[in-house]
């Protein structure tokens, strides 16, 4: 059995520093990433392994994109969420620069809002039943693809505004297979 990362006792558990993310910078900038429970004691930083990498990884890399998330970046994580379901590793490696963490993120502060606020329920990507109408037509709840820029669109299937649905994006996605064990 593997020993914990560290004592629960001992470290920092608040923020990081500046001058904890610049020795962190500093030593992987020198050394690579490697060991991350040696980075600790090697760097004097009163953290564990497992909080560097996590730093490292999420916020401290060089080819992380920082800042907002442009209208062709949610189209897609949108039009993959609804492929791929919560896998954000898978889908975040369809965005360049953004973590799974990242995109996670943004999908569950902002995303999945939006989507219910159009009355698109955000687990099935299809127009939600519990839609209060005018119309007293079904919901088509074949509704799968659409842009959250495009205007809202009537058609003689859906009997409220839904989006338009036209998402022209090539996703040439390879799942690894996963085999059961």
């Amino acid at each position: 059995m593997r020993n914990p990362c560290c004592e629960k006792k001992v470290g920092n558990r608040g923020p990081w520093t500046k001058q904890e993310d610049d020795k962190l910078i500093e030593y992987i900038r020198k050394h690579g990433e490697g060991c991350w429970r040696l980075i600790p004691q090697a760097t004097g930083l009163v953290r564990c392994g497992k909080s560097c990498r996590l730093r490292w990884v999420n916020y401290l890399r060089p080819d992380i994109k920082h800042g907002n998330f442009a209208q062709d970046e949610e189209d897609l994580i949108i039009k993959l969420h609804a492929l791929l379901g919560n896998r954000w590793s898978l889908i975040a490696g369809r965005l360049p620069g953004r973590t799974d963490n990242d995109v996670k993120n943004y999908w569950n502060t902002h995303l999945k809002s939006k989507l219910i606020r159009m009355g698109i329920d955000p687990k099935n990507h299809r127009a939600d039943q519990r839609c209060h109408c005018m119309n007293s037509k079904r919901h088509d709840n074949q509704v799968q693809d659409y842009s959250l820029s495009g205007e809202p669109k009537i058609s003689s299937t859906v009997s409220c505004s839904l989006p338009d649905l036209n998402l022209d994006l090539d996703l040439n996605i390879s799942l690894p297979l996963v085999e059961d064990t």
